[in-house]
């Protein structure tokens, strides 16, 4: 009898454990579309129009690998969702549309930008965004719609990097004038209308991307490499130029600060912000220890540290990609990326990059 009640318990706690990894996995597949609006951080150019042709000196090839190297498509990988097609590649159908959408653009800008029209600013994607809400509303009934919205799909939003690339590069002196200081509050205010636009459309779940440390991309940081050693660099460590990364921490902090807020004023919805920078920040100060060899240079570019320019072709990609921190003159590489993916989405190797929660958890709640 004892013997009998032994093989009941142990059977009992196997199916316990199996009822639970089920439950999991029900809970994890409600998120059934991920829709992605953004900058270069989100786009390889495919979803721009008449790229490169309008973006100067950024790189032709502003990706190492193909589209599913860059961030949210390794993170949609982790879902367990298909990698959103990009808006202008999409026919309208509702099959596609409820697989997701990227409308982020290599070049956008949260600021519209009066002097570039074709660059798919925020509150541009925003307006597809609602034309994917309306065919879907048409399609499936409002209620049908709405509730898909509401509880099956993750928005991915991932700007300001190139704001402050414009500002930067259009800076004929090396610090950054008082305006910029109060540029953060405007473009957070900026996301905020947002975020209340996409509340109101029924979206419930949210992932910002914080802004990576500029200042020590390629580009950037020539400013203080150039000031201190006369163009080299301090032994084989990067010196990154603080102005430029104060002001993207600046915009970082009262993001998430406006987050936490949010969090509280909107009823139902989960919205986490994931630290770029500070991941970044610890594989440029321990480069040795995530296996990587250069962190000044770029992989591709042109001119010193290939960082006055993009990447214009395949043949000018260094040796060994997975050795160099920075693709091209501002993007990271896809080794990077997943390093980047893995910590955003369980916290394993750096926690507390996303916060309050991790990605994982945001999923399955």
């Amino acid at each position: 009898m004892r013997k009998d009640k032994t093989i009941f318990v142990i059977l009992h706690i196997v199916n316990t454990i199996f009822i639970k990894m089920v439950s999991s996995n029900k809970t994890v597949n409600q998120i059934k579309a991920m829709y992605v609006l953004g900058d270069s951080s989100v786009d390889c150019g495919e979803n721009t129009l008449f790229f490169p042709f309008l973006l100067n000196n950024l790189s032709l090839h502003p990706c190492d690998g193909p589209p599913s190297a860059i961030l949210p498509h390794l993170l949609a990988k982790k879902i367990g969702l298909p990698y959103p097609i990009p808006f202008y590649s999409q026919n309208g159908s509702t099959e596609v549309l409820l697989r997701g959408v990227n409308l982020g653009s290599t070049g956008a800008t949260i600021m519209s930008n009066p002097t570039n029209s074709v660059l798919q600013s925020l509150n541009q994607q925003l307006r597809q965004a609602f034309e994917i809400f309306q065919l879907l509303q048409l399609e499936l009934g409002q209620e049908t719609a709405t509730n898909f919205i509401e509880s099956s799909t993750l928005f991915y939003l991932s700007f300001g990097k190139d704001d402050y690339i414009d500002i930067f590069r259009s800076k004929s002196a090396k610090s950054p004038g008082s305006n910029e200081t109060q540029l953060s509050r405007i473009l957070v205010d900026q996301m905020t209308n947002a975020i209340q636009y996409l509340y109101g459309s029924s979206v419930r779940k949210f992932v910002f991307m914080g802004i990576l440390p500029l200042g020590c991309a390629p580009r950037f940081s020539q400013w203080t490499n150039n000031a201190v050693s006369g163009g080299g660099h301090s032994g084989d460590r990067v010196v990154c130029a603080d102005e430029i990364n104060n002001l993207i921490l600046e915009y970082n902090a009262f993001l998430e600060n406006r987050i936490i807020s949010l969090n509280v004023e909107l009823a139902d919805a989960q919205l986490i912000f994931c630290d770029v920078y500070r991941m970044m920040m610890e594989i440029i100060k321990n480069p040795n220890a995530y296996g990587f060899e250069n962190v000044n240079s770029a992989c591709c570019g042109i001119g010193m540290d290939n960082g006055m320019s993009g990447c214009m072709s395949m043949n000018m990609v260094c040796k060994n990609p997975s050795t160099y921190v920075w693709w091209d003159l501002f993007n990271p590489g896809r080794v990077v990326s997943s390093l980047l993916a893995d910590s955003a989405w369980s916290g394993q190797l750096l926690p507390d990059i996303c916060r309050p929660t991790t990605l994982q958890k945001l999923v399955s709640s």
